[in-house]
């Protein structure tokens, strides 16, 4: 192994978030089992961002990467909404930096989640949170992965009311949905992201993607994990 070096063509923004990562073990190399039945190289668990330290850090790249994002681009967002229960501590950690790191834009924006269960008592409901009528609404969660939990988000959104403006993700994997009994036939298909963006119309944002692990990776000299995340990606790259 040559040396540690972080990608150096990354904001410096990602390069903090990726070496919060691997500090954390948060993201781990070798050989893993996901829920589609896939044998992948690497693994990321965003619920181990729970210590101050992390949850800063996770926070902090979430709203560099929208700030980022709507620097370029016309995007309004009233709303930061946390699918229950990853989403709920993601989403408000980002309203706070959004509002820290550029209070001109970002003071007013609210964060809104969902319950599990209906509420039968008090004010009621499923939201916790700020109302979602009318307001503008971004997702912010860990991954999308078959983009079953994502649809379910969305409808809730729709259902109280609010209008589907974007979605950010910690990681965006670039791997094309499962397939089933044919998951590896080679056909191509869109990936969990590209699915919700030919569906609902609206950017899908991620702090970094699978080429940038592959990145950190080539610049660790770590080359054997690089070339297994490499015929990983080969593998399975979606379409779109």
């Amino acid at each position: 192994m040559a040396d540690n070096s972080l990608p150096t063509d990354l904001p410096a923004y990602k390069s903090a978030f990726l070496q919060s990562c691997l500090s954390a073990r948060v993201l781990t190399f070798g050989d893993y089992t996901l829920k589609s039945g896939r044998q992948s190289p690497y693994f990321f668990n965003a619920g181990l961002f729970h210590r101050a330290d992390l949850l800063r850090s996770i926070s902090t790249a979430y709203a560099r990467s929208i700030i980022d994002f709507v620097t370029h681009t016309p995007l309004s967002i009233d709303v930061l909404f946390g699918p229950s229960y990853k989403g709920i501590p993601l989403a408000t950690a980002t309203v706070d930096k959004l509002a820290e790191l550029s209070p001109d834009q970002f003071a007013s924006v609210s964060y809104s989640f969902n319950r599990k269960e209906a509420k039968d008592h008090g004010e009621g409901g499923n939201i916790v949170g700020a109302p979602l009528r009318g307001k503008r609404v971004l997702i912010v969660d860990d991954v999308i992965t078959a983009g079953t939990a994502m649809r379910e988000a969305i409808d809730i959104i729709r259902k109280e009311g609010g209008e589907l403006v974007g979605v950010i993700v910690a990681l965006d994997r670039m791997e094309k949905m499962p397939g089933g009994a044919d998951d590896d036939d080679g056909t191509p298909r869109l990936s969990a992201i590209g699915e919700v963006k030919r569906v609902y119309g609206v950017p899908v944002l991620s702090i970094i993607t699978l080429d940038d692990l592959i990145g950190l990776l080539r610049g660790m000299g770590s080359e054997e994990d690089m070339r297994r995340l490499e015929e990983y990606k080969a593998r399975y790259r979606a379409s779109g």
